[in-house]
């Protein structure tokens, strides 16, 4: 059962999973729990087998919504299961990464800002590593060799002087700015986006996928980095380590400058 007031929520929110350690799921839910805003969280599982249902179900009852999808279509097209069924029920939506979580406060301020600024589309705060250090997340429109040289240029000094430029590292990551593209680990987005540019790009299995939506929002919208308040992200970069993730994030990376252009 959902809680609704006048039948619009302050915000909803969504995370796909696959295969989420509860541990990791537990932070997430209850950073997102952690408010007096009129709140509801709904889970995709995209993972083999439904045994999240029960924990759910005991642990958080009307508070948090699972969706079973039985079967493993992709990241954006895990959160627009959820996005079908829910856009009309709130101003704002959360996209959350199942492997974030975050102090109370975060979400009112990141609401105030947004209520005061009509014009932005989506928000992205200050993103850390559980020991503090910055996540660079911030990025320039990508260009194809920004995405090859971080993957397979072997000259450290190459990559981190390009790096430089394109995750917008000169602006210090200490003031508001507007970025054309954000990370989808974390995105606040104002709902009548979904409706002027639609949903996630599901050509996208995974990897790119927030980088086409971000920069859909950006035609349209300001898309702005808010330092004032910080999340935790426990960024794996799985692509980096795993072959098979490497693999997935080429083959996204084509995907997008086929549509976007390659120059």
């Amino acid at each position: 059962m959902e809680r609704e007031c006048n039948g619009m929520y302050d915000i909803t929110g969504s995370i796909v999973t696959y295969n989420t350690k509860i541990d990791d799921l537990k932070k997430v839910i209850e950073s997102f729990l952690n408010t007096e805003l009129n709140i509801q969280l709904y889970i995709s599982d995209n993972s083999p087998d439904d045994k999240l249902k029960e924990f759910i179900k005991k642990n958080y009852k009307e508070k948090v919504d699972y969706i079973f999808n039985n079967k493993n279509g992709g990241y954006g097209w895990g959160h627009n299961q959820i996005l079908k069924k829910i856009l009309k029920k709130s101003k704002y939506h959360i996209i959350l990464n199942p492997d974030i979580y975050y102090k109370k406060g975060v979400m009112e301020e990141l609401f105030e800002f947004m209520e005061n600024n009509s014009n932005i589309g989506n928000i992205m705060p200050m993103v850390r590593y559980p020991n503090g250090d910055i996540q660079y997340l911030c990025k320039r429109i990508p260009k194809p060799k920004d995405l090859f040289l971080r993957k397979f240029c072997p000259i450290k000094k190459i990559v981190e002087r390009n790096n430089f430029i394109y995750e917008m590292r000169e602006s210090g990551y200490d003031k508001i700015m507007d970025v054309p593209i954000l990370s989808g680990c974390f995105m606040f987005i104002r709902n009548e986006v979904f409706e002027k540019i639609g949903l996630f790009d599901e050509r996208y299995f995974m990897y790119m996928e927030d980088f086409d939506f971000n920069r859909r929002i950006h035609e349209k919208y300001r898309t702005v980095f808010y330092p004032n308040v910080e999340i935790i992200h426990a960024h794996a970069k799985e692509s980096f380590k795993n072959k098979k993730m490497a693999k997935i994030h080429l083959k996204a990376a084509i995907k997008y400058f086929n549509k976007w252009g390659w120059k």
